[in-house]
């Protein structure tokens, strides 16, 4: 039986509800393992913005664009595209082995990639040598895709929305802590002289300690996930045997060999309809918002009089740490019970609507700034666009939701989210690059008097949305 029509055999109506929520009251939340994947959660952002702050003085200093200013930014956007596409090479096979030996070795094996490569990044006094670094850190961590389906087998239709209402809470924690450590604990002999001062190793190396206190917090998930996570894979195979085993005599033949209730699916029989449309409109949500995130600060730092705002570091560093706080808290507070009161198809879809005001507005906010300077005016059109880029958050926790309901059986969950994160990891690759690029070329040039930029990226949050109507009313029947 091909997986197709087990798939139509699972879900003869793409419409029916995932469940009725006049069946059954919640099941109550497991919040002990809860808790932990937060943590684990928290490792992610925490490793891969704490260096933001200081990557631009890094690359400046090892010499790597021998004295020529402009072409710093190509190589920090090489360093922040570069961990995204290695992991875009390795995610996908990291989230199908954890089907078959369980999430807790690859999620241990991750939080060890963690922070072997963020002490190794620490310890860099090239350019090429923290590059290498980033590549292991991408190509050893598999756990943002893991940790999505650890939630989908702790829980059911009747509670998922509230748990995944709190892992914003992680990433926004870690999206304020990461740039805050690393821009105040960067070269701390010259920061802090009468504690540092006499050490000559951090002399020698500069960037050491806030990398080392990003990687040390991994070491410490790691033992915690160690001690305390659960294993929801019921009966994984060890390495050992998994290395040992003897390949069949026969030729798979279909899915006649495998139990569907406790077999992985193989990865051509997996591509079915719903879980292609689960991880595309993943794949279309994640460009937008990339491309928001790399195209807001480049256009608060850019000059006024050059299309931007010309805010300085610390302004944009407050703006950005309240969006971190707001969303932690709009998440929490009103995701599932918006989820309860829409339905998932339409929270998604009106998220993606609200990054259409959200790009809509960077023009507007320097028109403003124009004919008013930096006034109550610019200020609040920053808090609009902060609202509606809430709405646009929200979208995350709706389509991990479809993404888990588009699993064929839950023995296949790592891998299906392994393919979501795979064609993210792709899109957040290209986006910050092509956005930040084409924002630079259309105020260099005057395209539209600028305003190309923001016209190809209503055009793609257009898109985008017309996408998300593709998806059915409520998530599938598992």
């Amino acid at each position: 039986m091909s997986a197709t029509t087990r798939d139509e055999e699972v879900s003869p109506d793409e419409d029916t509800p995932l469940i009725s929520p006049l069946q059954k009251p919640p099941t109550p939340v497991p919040w002990a393992q809860v808790s932990i994947l937060l943590v684990l959660q928290l490792a992610e952002p925490l490793t891969s913005q704490v260096i933001y702050p200081f990557t631009p003085e890094f690359v400046r200093n090892v010499g790597i664009t021998h004295g020529d200013e402009s072409r710093v930014g190509y190589y920090v956007g090489m360093m922040q595209s570069i961990f995204f596409a290695t992991q875009a090479i390795t995610v996908l096979h990291w989230s199908r082995l954890s089907d078959v030996v369980g999430r807790k070795p690859i999620i241990l094996v991750g939080l060890f990639g963690l922070s072997l490569s963020m002490f190794g990044f620490g310890l860099s006094t090239t350019y090429w040598g923290a590059a290498f670094c980033r590549c292991l850190n991408g190509a050893l961590n598999g756990n943002v895709g893991i940790i999505k389906s650890i939630v989908a087998e702790i829980t059911d239709p009747t509670n998922i929305p509230q748990v995944y209402a709190y892992m914003p809470i992680a990433w926004s924690t870690g999206g304020a802590l990461g740039p805050t450590i690393g821009g105040s604990l960067s070269r701390p002999t010259e920061r802090f002289p009468d504690t540092f001062g006499n050490s000559q190793f951090l002399r020698n190396y500069p960037y050491f300690l806030p990398c080392a206190v990003s990687a040390t917090f991994s070491a410490f998930a790691w033992v915690f996930t160690f001690v305390f996570l659960r294993e929801t894979v019921p009966s994984p195979m060890t390495f050992r045997t998994l290395l040992t085993k003897k390949p069949p005599t026969q030729p798979f033949d279909g899915l006649s060999e495998i139990d569907d209730a406790e077999k992985p699916y193989p990865l051509r029989q997996l591509m079915t309809r719903r879980v292609l449309l689960a991880v595309t409109n993943y794949a279309t949500l994640s460009l937008v918002d990339i491309c928001y995130r790399a195209t807001q600060p480049l256009f608060f730092s850019t000059p006024i009089s050059s299309g931007g705002l010309g805010l300085d570091p610390p302004s944009i560093g407050k703006i950005l740490a309240c969006f971190g706080i707001l969303n932690g808290i709009f998440q929490v507070t009103c995701f599932a019970r918006a989820h309860a009161l829409c339905g998932t198809k339409r929270l998604f879809v009106t998220g993606l609507c609200c990054a259409v005001p959200v790009f809509a507005l960077f023009p507007v906010m320097n028109t403003i700034a124009r004919a008013y300077g930096l006034g109550l005016a610019v200020y609040s059109a920053v808090a609009l666009q902060i609202v509606f880029s809430l709405g646009l958050s929200s979208c995350y926790g709706c389509i991990f939701i479809y993404i888990s309901a588009a699993s064929p059986n839950r023995a296949s969950l790592g891998a299906t989210n392994g393919i979501g994160q795979l064609l993210v990891s792709i899109m957040r690759a290209i986006g910050p690059a092509a956005a930040t690029s084409l924002f630079s070329l259309s105020l260099a040039e005057g395209y539209v008097g600028g305003g190309l930029v923001y016209i190809v990226l209503l055009m793609i949050s257009l898109a985008a949305v017309m996408f998300g109507t593709t998806l059915p009313q409520q998530a599938w029947q598992s």
